[in-house]
């Protein structure tokens, strides 16, 4: 098996979903946490191929950008889909959810109080009911809405649902109140014994 490094800063953020994944797969790995205080330093050493975290180091090797990790360990562990068709499903859902955080990454990135009060506005009445709306219609269609987004096991759909919204909730803390089926998924998701068990004992954070 691989030797896992996550470098991350000391909080949940685009960590997270990667840590889940692999408390999901129940694969052991070296949580390298950054305070912020650190990170200049850390950064101007130049291992990391775009100067920014998280990085999964696998042997040896940098790998950048939260999706690309993410999904190299959906594909190794089982959480990518059954086949082609359910892969471009989950790769679909995954990437809706990449319209939902440049927004959120709008709000954080807001020159004042009144700009994020727009990105706010915009989030609560243009960005959720276009994404989370079209994302509870794919999951009625599975299976009622009673199981997973794609197929009838978790992927990593399902936990980029999870990690959205812990991310947003910041911007609307009832953010899934509309979007019943996906409020249940996600209590689904957070229950199931290995990520309950992750939740438990990790580090506590602000975000």
């Amino acid at each position: 098996m691989p030797s896992y490094k996550l470098h991350y800063f000391n909080s949940r953020g685009f960590g997270e979903q990667i840590r889940v994944l692999f408390a999901l797969a129940g694969v052991e790995y070296e949580d390298i946490r950054y305070t912020q205080e650190e990170w200049p330093a850390v950064k101007a050493t130049g291992k990391f191929p775009f100067g920014t975290v998280p990085c999964l180091e696998v042997d040896g090797v940098m790998l950048a950008q939260s999706n690309a990790i993410a999904r190299y360990l959906a594909n190794e562990y089982g959480f990518a889909g059954k086949n082609n068709l359910e892969k471009a499903k989950v790769d679909m859902i995954v990437d809706a959810f990449g319209d939902l955080f440049k927004m959120a990454i709008k709000w954080y990135y807001a020159a004042d109080e009144d700009a994020k009060a727009a990105a706010i506005e915009e989030f609560k009445t243009k960005t959720c009911p276009a994404i989370y709306g079209g994302l509870e219609k794919i999951l009625v269609a599975n299976n009622g809405g009673d199981g997973y987004y794609v197929g009838n096991e978790v992927t990593l759909a399902d936990t980029t649902l999870i990690m959205a919204e812990d991310i947003t909730k910041r911007m609307n803390p009832q953010v899934l109140d509309n979007y019943p089926k996906q409020k249940a998924l996600t209590e689904r998701v957070l229950a199931l014994p290995k990520i309950a068990d992750w939740i438990r004992k990790r580090p506590q954070t602000d975000h």
